[in-house]
């Protein structure tokens, strides 16, 4: 897909965010929704999405939602700092599909970068559920506590 086009109601983060598609839930307020990547490219890579904004891409959404967002970007990538102690953390937006975005519903990455680690490629090796449950459930206590 291009920069350009109509938001699909139906992409995978619509779906989570109405509740018809299930997620590893980190964070989530009345605008934004925080969970782990299911396809994930290192240990606690996150995604942080917005509520109501339907914006395929950075170019379409409005600025108090994009400031919620990045708010909760801030906040998570903290969390994850805190929590899984990485040497670095990368904090990735894409917009269209040649520059790397699959699912056309604005999206953040939180990806922690660890010494010694090559960066997984996205999508291509799902992550084991009883690892991701464990680790939401560090991320969650962390962020809440």
């Amino acid at each position: 897909m291009s920069l350009h086009g109509q938001y699909d109601a139906q992409n995978i983060f619509a779906k989570i965010i109405r509740g018809e598609a299930p997620c590893y839930k980190l964070y989530e307020d009345e605008d934004v929704l925080a969970f782990l990547d299911l396809f994930p490219q290192s240990y606690g890579h996150c995604l942080v999405i917005p509520k109501n904004a339907p914006a395929r891409n950075i170019l379409e959404i409005d600025d108090a939602n994009l400031g919620k967002l990045m708010a909760v970007v801030r906040k998570l990538t903290q969390a994850v700092v805190d929590e899984l102690e990485p040497a670095g953390v990368q904090v990735a937006q894409f917009n269209g599909a040649p520059a790397g975005q699959t699912v056309f519903h604005i999206h953040v990455h939180i990806v922690p970068r660890y010494d010694g680690d090559k960066l997984g490629i996205h999508a291509t090796n799902q992550g084991d559920a009883e690892e991701l449950k464990a680790l939401q459930a560090r991320l969650v206590k962390r962020i809440n506590g």
